[in-house]
């Protein structure tokens, strides 16, 4: 949990106040419950709660919050499901002024017995966000929550809802579980835009992830797009992330689904920027307030971590903060850098999980030296290869982005399985048809896709039989392409 946030201790008699607070006001500060809000409007991106407050919502009034505005007005984006484990599950939220946050919590069908979070204030030096944790949870069980701010609550459209991952080991196979993935996520806001048609679109993506109920959605890189306008200031990177977060067709999806990310050159920077940019820390920053992944730095890397889905373990790589420039000779260049490399390795052997996947913002497998393909950096990704052959290493499947396109790449491996890397772009950012013209001898057939997309991830079966059913889906959800992978073909 971030040190900077400011915690008020639970007290006896501070919950005895907070309970005569909130009778005392309950017949005019509660808000009643807000109607489902229509498309947003191409223009600008409103606030989850108000929409006629924008995205940019910035003060620089004193810490205490003001309690002379309706509750609902206060929110700007969220609240949003972030890590789980077995003893506790962080929450996020966004305010649009220094605020007091809290969630109350309660196991599903048992709402006589109801926990609270710490009540943090948000800040300007936190971006306006809180992270709140849930610590008083059991492992395997769902919960319902509730939102309040300034001690009043604010009501959503939509189920709060989290999970607890489940005590398995030892005891049962391993739980199915849903995983959703997606890249790209472009949200207009057309006075900084470069002249032309818009490049976002077909928001209601979002809508057909949250109709298929993921348990887990993973965010491949570069799930905001700085602008130029945002990349030299920590205001502007500020507002890009608070911009793209509040979009109304996000807001369901946040509230019940568990979020982890990593980024690309778009969150972290300027178009394939590398570690020479000189805001990197801002946008570290940035990411750390707009995210809850459980942890970063591994190996070096600014965002790098890794988290585990009950027999899944998923590997959050930076291709950012160590790469070297795509634009000086880059055989021998750094993409993940030694550090984040071995780190990766020693953590891939360490790892008794089914499924080792491994998520990295570009394409690993891919043979075509275009763009910022792994292949241009071709004496570090064949170092990651061989370290994986020589060690043994079971179960690796790769994810990316990044390229605005969807595919499935196999490559074959004399003696031991076959390895894939299956890229998943974009959401709303424009598609692109390039990956037609380049030699990918790799790419599974009929698994190209040049549309808006995202992919849904089953992990089911026994212990020993476990399967990834991917499917790859349309904005509407409308099933594009399927493919299946089997542990016992990853051995």
């Amino acid at each position: 949990m971030p040190h900077f946030f400011l915690l008020r201790r639970r007290t006896m008699r501070g919950w005895a106040s907070l309970l005569l607070a909130s009778w005392a006001t309950a017949a005019t500060a509660q808000q009643p419950p807000t109607a489902p809000a229509p498309p947003a409007p191409a223009p600008t991106v409103p606030s989850a709660a108000n929409p006629a407050q924008s995205a940019n919502t910035a003060t620089t009034q004193a810490s205490k919050p003001k309690q002379t505005r309706g509750a609902a007005s206060l929110l700007q984006s969220g609240p949003m499901v972030g890590y789980s484990a077995m003893r506790e599950v962080m929450l996020w939220v966004q305010t649009s002024e220094p605020t007091l946050a809290q969630i109350e919590y309660w196991e599903r069908g048992k709402p006589e017995v109801r926990h609270r979070t710490l009540e943090l204030e948000t800040s300007e030096e936190t971006s306006l966000t809180a992270h709140l944790l849930a610590d008083e949870v059991q492992p395997g069980r769902r919960y319902e929550y509730a939102l309040y701010l300034n001690r009043r609550k604010i009501e959503r459209p939509y189920p709060l809802e989290f999970q607890t991952q489940e005590l398995w080991q030892w005891r049962k196979d391993p739980p199915d579980f849903r995983l959703a993935l997606g890249s790209c996520n472009y949200v207009n806001e057309p006075a900084v835009e470069r002249p032309g048609a818009p490049y976002g679109g077909d928001y209601r993506i979002f809508s057909a992830i949250d109709r298929l109920r993921p348990d887990v959605m993973l965010w491949l890189g570069d799930n905001v797009y700085l602008r130029e306008v945002d990349w030299h200031t920590r205001t502007g990177i500020r507002h890009r992330y608070s911009h793209t977060r509040a979009l109304r067709e996000l807001q369901p999806l946040l509230g019940h689904t568990h979020h982890y990310a990593m980024w690309d050159d778009h969150d972290y920077g300027p178009n394939d920027s590398d570690r020479s940019y000189a805001y990197k820390q801002l946008t570290l920053d940035a990411f750390k307030q707009f995210w809850a992944n459980p942890n970063y730095g591994q190996g070096g890397g600014g965002i790098t971590g890794t988290f585990e889905w009950n027999d899944v373990q998923f590997f959050l790589l930076d291709d950012r903060w160590l790469r070297s420039s795509n634009h000086l000779p880059t055989a021998a260049g750094s993409y993940l850098g030694d550090s984040q490399l071995q780190w990766l390795v020693e953590a891939l052997a360490a790892s008794s999980a089914t499924f080792k996947v491994v998520a990295v913002g570009g394409q690993v497998l891919n043979p075509a030296k275009v763009f910022e393909n792994y292949s241009n950096y071709q004496q570090e990704r064949a170092r990651l290869l061989a370290a994986i052959s020589s060690a043994g290493i079971k179960g690796v499947v790769f994810l990316s982005g990044d390229r605005h396109h969807t595919e499935l790449t196999r490559m074959e491996r004399p003696g031991t399985y076959p390895l894939y890397d299956l890229t998943v772009s974009p959401l709303t950012s424009a598609p692109s048809a390039s990956g037609k013209d380049e030699n990918n001898y790799y790419r599974v057939t009929n698994t190209l896709t040049t549309q808006r997309n995202f992919a849904i991830v089953d992990v089911t079966g026994p212990r020993f039989d476990r399967r990834l059913n991917i499917r790859i889906l349309d904005v509407d959800g409308k099933q594009l392409w399927t493919q299946e992978l089997s542990s016992k073909e990853l051995k």
